[in-house]
């Protein structure tokens, strides 16, 4: 027999998801490279994200090289990848002062709005993601404090990296360092390492959605 679906989020009706969405106004456009294995994923992040955000945008894919649809998103934006590689500048509270020029500058002209791009997948997947995505290699990219990864709340999922984040606190917290929402120091974050002392502003209550949804996760277990 086939289970009752929310008709919201297409869930079955024990593991909705839609009591975690928040509807919150983003000012920078978010973009999502998702892997096809996390589509189905009952405990990923992109649902909720993509609902909560007022602009969030997915594709799924593993080469995105030749899409169409990203291609174009690139020429009409100044993307931003959040990609922890050789060449990321690292955010800060007020941000790097090489991107906070980037994304004023960008916000001044009407067509040079910036974009975040976030990659949706295993550590593994993301890495060939990126690889085989040869219109990845020359953008811009950033990463987030040591601070933020080392304090990850994604509990529901194993994972290789000691530092890794979901997609949705990833995509909150370089958000509210990009647009100047974080209302906590970074530097008394880094001393006394209390991922409980974080304020991402607005983005702090589909954070703290999130963490209720890591508890909704692991009552099943029980």
């Amino acid at each position: 027999m086939a289970r009752d679906l929310c008709l919201q989020c297409q869930r079955p009706i024990v593991a909705c998801i839609c009591a975690f969405i928040v509807k919150t106004y983003n000012k920078i456009p978010v973009l999502v490279l998702q892997h096809p294995n996390e589509v189905l994923q009952s405990k990923g992040t992109v649902a909720i994200l993509q609902r909560s955000l007022n602009d969030c945008h997915v594709l799924i894919g593993e080469n995105f090289t030749d899409n169409g649809e990203l291609n174009d998103m690139l020429a009409m934006y100044q993307p931003i990848l959040l990609y922890p590689g050789e060449q990321a500048t690292e955010l800060t509270m007020a941000c790097n002062e090489e991107v906070t020029e980037f994304t004023h500058n960008a916000f001044k002209h009407n067509n040079t709005k910036p974009c975040l791009l976030i990659i949706d997948g295993t550590w593994k997947k993301a890495y060939r993601m990126f690889m085989l995505s040869k219109n990845l290699h020359n953008l811009k990219q950033v990463c987030l404090p040591t601070v933020f990864a080392d304090n990850g709340q994604y509990l529901i999922r194993k994972v290789n990296k000691k530092n890794a984040l979901s997609s949705l606190e990833a995509t909150c917290y370089a958000l509210a360092l990009l647009e100047g929402e974080l209302r906590t120091s970074i530097f008394d974050l880094a001393i006394n390492e209390n991922s409980q002392k974080i304020d991402c502003g607005q983005y702090q209550p589909l954070l703290n959605k999130f963490s209720q949804f890591n508890q909704f996760q692991l009552s099943f277990r029980e």
